[in-house]
């Protein structure tokens, strides 16, 4: 299992969300990404709902989503 930090990429975090399922975690493993849906003032769940459309959309299984905190976000994967 591995975690991944993209909290600091804001709402720009999808490309590096799916570089790293692509070209880091290995074929079966378990990974966590954590990121922000709190930005500028504004709740942004719709981030929520894109990253599990892409994970889905790319043939990978979400495992679980999860409220972190008042302003993060968690999402586990398994990369098929």
């Amino acid at each position: 299992m591995v975690r991944y930090d993209l909290r600091h990429l804001h709402e720009n975090f999808y490309d590096r969300m799916m570089e790293l399922l692509d070209r880091e975690v290995k074929s079966g493993e378990v990974a966590i990404f954590l990121f922000e849906i709190f930005h500028n003032g504004k709740s942004h769940f719709d981030a929520v709902q894109k990253s599990a459309d892409l994970i889905k959309e790319a043939g990978h299984e979400l495992l679980n989503s999860l409220k972190f905190n008042e302003v993060d976000w968690t999402i586990v994967v398994r990369k098929k």
